[in-house]
């Protein structure tokens, strides 16, 4: 059930959006349990955005939300995974925040798990 989104003000094509959406999703099966049949991913790019107060720069922005917790060792592998996709596929070297989001109450379909 995790939900990963990447923000940046990097104007991506639809070629590099789709793979970075591939990249990103599979490295959320980082996470213990997580697997690729049901993660949802977003990336949204030409966002508006600073960093430091400077507009000049590529940034990211990632947040990844989770049903229950993972082990802090695993937020660190996935951080350190989504930085390198970010600087290999989008030029984005620096200026990247992840941040994990979790939660005991997750809906789909009509449900909750």
């Amino acid at each position: 059930m995790p939900f990963i989104n990447l923000k940046t003000n990097v104007q991506l094509d639809k070629a590099k959006k789709e793979a970075l959406n591939q990249k990103l999703t599979q490295a959320v099966t980082l996470i213990p349990g997580k697997s690729v049949g049901y993660i949802m991913s977003a990336v949204e790019d030409n966002v508006s955005m600073m960093f430091g107060g400077k507009a000049d720069e590529p940034v990211a922005y990632v947040s990844v939300s989770v049903l229950h917790s993972a082990p802090r060792s695993a937020y660190e592998k996935l951080t350190e995974e989504i930085c390198r996709i970010l600087a290999e596929d989008a030029g984005i070297t620096d200026n990247c925040y992840v941040s994990f989001f979790e939660t005991d109450n997750w809906g789909m379909n009509g449900f909750m798990f």
